[in-house]
């Protein structure tokens, strides 16, 4: 499997909105690190990413992703989100950015992100995603 970025950006943004855990998996390698929060350990693995993924998008509905255009710099990049969704219920918008790092085959290898969220839904700014 050969990952392009724009395909890797986009199955992000589907399995985030579809909650789906096998397609989130498929874009990371097998000894990937994942760390949602800055404070904790990494989720390692696909086992990781997995279970980590079933456990956010469990109380996630009505999920709406936007992708910003990415800025690479070789084999790392970030990327802004922006999502609108209900959160247990509740409308919620929750904007952030992902920093990764790529293996050759265009999957994951680590990925930190680093986001904020408010209640509501909001449409981001002009000078967002770019």
């Amino acid at each position: 499997m050969s990952l392009s970025l724009e395909e890797w950006v986009e199955g992000y943004r589907r399995a985030w909105e579809e909650a789906d855990a096998e397609g989130v998996t498929d874009l990371f390698t097998e000894d990937a690190q994942y760390r949602s929060f800055i404070y904790e350990e990494p989720n390692v693995g696909h086992e990781g990413v997995r279970a980590y993924w079933e456990s956010v998008t469990a109380s996630q509905s009505e999920v709406v992703v936007r992708m910003g255009t990415p800025f690479v710099d070789g084999d790392r990049v970030a990327v802004e989100f922006w999502t609108e969704m209900l959160s247990d219920g509740a409308p919620v918008t929750l904007a952030g950015c992902l920093l990764l790092e790529f293996a050759d085959d265009g999957r994951c290898r680590r990925l930190r992100e680093y986001w904020n969220i408010t209640e509501g839904r909001h449409q981001p700014p002009t000078v967002w995603g770019t």
